[in-house]
């Protein structure tokens, strides 16, 4: 595959997930049938306009992230600046949010329009290489491409969570019609089983891979996946109190900011610690070798 070909299919990826974020919606209304088909077409529609016009500003509000300006944050800056001349992106704007938990993400629907939004314990906590490592991370996110479509999927996994709740409290108050749709109350009942699931693993398949994705690219970014592997595992031994934050928007986070048992392992939005940490140190010992046969040559 060549170099153009990569890039065509890095920018086309997200467009192709949003678009099966738009068939989900829509699914769910066609299987309720009547009104709520074109309910939920509308509400498709509104979610992906105001998804990729809004995400960050949306993103940014629910971790409570304010702006991070260099006087505050000097060596951060500094960190961004190098990063994103290595990304060969703009420098995206800088924010810190609440919570002793170490933890990012990144947000925006283009690298000219991103933002990275950092916790207040991981400036304070983690030593400067593993902070530029997280934030290499996040910039690798940028750099692919998925920043839009993460921010997306959080959207829709909180509609698709609100709009089950509705539809539960409709349907044990008598608002159901058996004749609204192609199935009636079976539907309804489908919906409300189906919709959370089908959103859980519309998170699992974009999140998962994203984050492999993002790992390779901030150690190709830094030479070398040991620092990055070192950050992810300080982080994951971390007992600070988990994020306040929804379950929808967890998978942005560079690693899931719930903990403990409120999402079980097997169906965790995030890949395991330990496989991500034995990429990177492949990875870094890759390229070890790689320098060393340079200098002997």
């Amino acid at each position: 595959m060549t170099a153009s070909t990569m890039q065509l299919t890095t920018r086309l990826r997200p467009w192709a997930l949003v678009a099966a974020l738009t068939g989900l919606l829509i699914a769910f209304g066609a299987l309720l049938g009547g009104s709520w088909l074109w309910l939920f077409v509308f509400f498709a529609v509104a979610m992906n306009a105001v998804g990729y016009f809004r995400s960050d500003t949306i993103a940014l509000r629910a971790a409570r992230a304010r702006p991070l300006d260099e006087a505050a944050a000097p060596q951060l800056h500094a960190i961004a600046r190098d990063l994103a001349a290595r990304a060969r992106i703009p420098v995206p704007r800088l924010y810190v949010m609440p919570g002793e938990q170490c933890n990012a993400f990144a947000t925006g629907r283009d690298p000219e329009h991103a933002a990275v939004a950092v916790t207040e314990g991981l400036l304070t906590r983690l030593e400067p290489d593993h902070v530029r490592a997280v934030v290499a991370h996040e910039f690798a996110h940028i750099r692919n491409h998925d920043i839009l479509v993460s921010s997306i999927a959080a959207m829709v996994a909180g509609a698709i969570s609100a709009a089950t709740a509705f539809l539960q409290l409709s349907f044990l108050f008598g608002g159901s019609d058996d004749d609204d749709g192609p199935l009636g109350a079976l539907g309804a009942i489908a919906v409300m089983i189906l919709a959370p699931i089908g959103a859980l693993l519309l998170q699992l398949a974009v999140s998962r891979q994203r984050e492999y994705l993002a790992d390779a690219t901030a150690a190709e970014m830094l030479g070398d996946g040991r620092p990055l592997a070192d950050a992810l595992q300080e982080i994951a031994g971390d007992r600070a109190d988990p994020l306040d934050v929804t379950a929808a928007t967890a998978p942005m986070y560079i690693l899931n900011p719930l903990r403990g048992d409120q999402v079980a392992k097997l169906f965790s939005t995030h890949p395991p610690v330990r496989d991500r940490v034995r990429r990177l140190r492949a990875y870094g010992d890759h390229a070890r070798r790689r320098e060393a046969r340079a200098v002997a040559a």
